[in-house]
Parts: structure tokens; sequence; C-alpha cells
């Protein structure tokens, strides 16, 4: 080969050396950012729909009563769920029901009432802004309210609606948010269903005083739900 092509051949390898780095580099760089958006993703779904606590069963409940109280899209907003449809909204023994929500045990918040009553006391009001502050990006917040087996079934119906009902009431006052109540789902079960048992004194009541199974059911359980439905 003449000294000329030798000196052509040197030169085009010159240059052929920094178009493929460049073109490797490239490729890399778009790998990682493939890699990277990938992980983020991953992260923000698992960050809001993949909670311990939200198992498929709860999933499931938490649309049902969520479109059959009025929270998803077109739902009206805060129209609550009474005791007979909140049974045919979650299609499950009131024992079922109560253990969808064993994983809230930390997350949730009683409030409990006097025999009778529906008015919240200083400490309730204290444990439902306590709830309602704990939203970390949650869409839905249940108020699921009861009463106990004393007194007649129509009358513990209508207290525990009253119940339900005041837990909105206050957050709508305190907080003076027109489309506060298309975040909360309102359920009253009365007497007749999902009664809870005395283990849900160890939760965060508002009240410290001694707890009996007749003591927690004259309540309304509060919480926000995050998960992915």
């Amino acid at each position: 080969m003449s000294d000329q092509g030798k000196r052509f051949g040197l030169m085009a390898a010159a240059l052929l050396v920094p178009v493929v780095m460049v073109a490797s580099w490239a490729s890399s760089a778009g790998t990682r950012m493939k890699a990277n958006e990938g992980a983020a993703k991953d992260v923000a779904v698992a960050s809001v729909s993949n909670d311990s606590y939200c198992t498929p069963a709860l999933k499931t409940i938490v649309r049902r009563v969520a479109g059959a109280c009025g929270l998803l899209e077109g739902g009206g907003g805060g129209r609550g769920c009474q005791p007979m449809e909140a049974r045919k909204v979650a299609a499950l023994s009131g024992d079922d029901f109560n253990a969808l929500f064993r994983p809230l045990a930390k997350r949730a918040e009683i409030i409990q009432f006097d025999s009778g009553k529906s008015d919240l006391d200083p400490d309730a009001v204290s444990a439902v802004e306590k709830a309602w502050s704990a939203q970390r990006g949650a869409s839905f917040f249940f108020v699921v309210a009861r009463a106990s087996t004393d007194g007649a079934s129509d009358f513990n119906e209508a207290l525990s609606r009253d119940r339900a009902k005041a837990v909105l009431t206050h957050l709508q006052e305190k907080f003076k948010d027109d489309d506060l109540k298309n975040q909360v789902g309102l359920l009253w079960l009365g007497d007749q269903y999902a009664q809870l048992g005395d283990e849900f004194c160890t939760w965060n009541r508002s009240r410290s005083a001694a707890c009996t199974s007749m003591d927690i059911n004259r309540s309304a359980f509060v919480a926000w739900i995050d998960c992915a439905i």
C-alpha cells in the first residue's frame, strides 16, 4: 500500500473511533433512562396502591362502598349507605367485613359517643381532626358508624346515621371546603351488621376509659384509605 493510502486509512480509523464511542454512550444512556423511568413508575405505584393493608378483598370493598356511597365520579358525594345497603354492598358477613379493616389498626381512629347521643365531645373532635390530617395522598375517607344493641333497631339506625353525619358536618365546618363531601364515604350500620368485638377497644380511641363491646359500638370508625381501586 502506498504511503498516501496508509495515511488515508489512519485518518478514517481516527474518525471512526469517536463515532463508535458516542453511539455506545448514547445507547447506554438510553438504556439507563428507560430503566430509571421504569423504576420511578414502580415506586409511584407502590406508594399509592401496594401498601401492605391493601389486600384484593379490601380493594373490592372500597370500590363497592365508594360507588354505593357516592364517592366515585358523578356519585354525588357524602350520600351515605344505610345498614341493609352496606350489607348488600359488602356482600360479606359482619365478622368478615370487620376483619378487612384489622390491618388499619394503627391508622384508624375510633370516635366514641355517649349512649343514645351523636354529639362529638372535645376528645372526639381532636380524634376526627387527627385522622383527617393523616391523609398522605389518599382519596377516600371512610366513616363507619354504629350503635350498640341496647334500644330499638330503628332508633339505633337513625342514631348511627347521625353519628356518621356528625363527623362529616364537623369536617365541613372546620375546613370550609365545598369539595370535602366528595372525599368522605359514610356508612351507618345501626346495631344490625358488623358489630365490633371488644378486641377493638385496643385501637386508637377518642376515650381512654374502660371499654366494653357495648362501648366500642357506640362509635364511628374513621380512616383514610389510599388503596388504588
